[in-house]
């Protein structure tokens, strides 16, 4: 129940899967939400207070889901053989997306030096700042990395729906219930 077999995902993979995409969609949402807002708006401050502290938190939640990753077996995938490379690399351009936007956010929040609030609970320095342009630069990377994760992330789910739905495979059954696979 609790560790990945070559069968089915344990329980912190799926918990961490869920609350990872919970969190890319609602950080999404809310930064596409964000950019509209005027000065005199009351979220004008508190939308990106809330979009730094969900992004380090997603941070966090990824580096722990990776290295959880490297010291669990991976269920095998299902599929043809083009079917399980997409997945194998679908999968490994999602964390390369992830990464991305949450560094690029990172360096657009510390551009001038200061650090980056968690919560209130914490600070997270600013390891690198003031290079030139740092946070336009930084803002585009994050601006299109975000879109290009939510439309892996649409694939990816729809992949799951076509390999549930039209396969009849328990590629989905088994993200949402340790071991499912193995009961079958």
């Amino acid at each position: 129940m609790w560790r990945n077999s070559v069968h089915g995902w344990g329980l912190p993979s799926i918990l961490l899967h869920w609350l990872s995409a919970v969190l890319v969609v609602s950080l999404f949402v809310l930064g596409w939400w964000m950019t509209g807002l005027d000065y005199y708006d009351r979220w004008y401050q508190l939308a990106p207070w809330w979009h730094k502290s969900l992004g380090l938190a997603l941070l966090g939640l990824t580096l722990l889901r990776l290295a959880w990753r490297l010291m669990q077996p991976t269920p095998e995938a299902h599929g043809v053989s083009w079917e399980r490379a997409m997945a194998h690399a679908g999968h490994g351009l999602l964390y390369v997306l992830l990464l991305t936007v949450m560094i690029s956010g990172y360096l657009i929040s510390t551009a001038e030096g200061q650090g980056i609030s968690v919560f209130g609970a914490f600070e997270v320095p600013a390891l690198l700042s003031d290079l030139p342009r740092q946070a336009t630069l930084a803002g585009e990377v994050h601006w299109y990395a975000a879109w290009a994760l939510i439309v892996l992330a649409v694939g990816h789910t729809l992949a799951a729906l076509k390999h549930h739905i039209l396969d009849r495979r328990d590629t989905l059954r088994r993200m949402w219930w340790p071991g499912e696979s193995r009961r079958q």
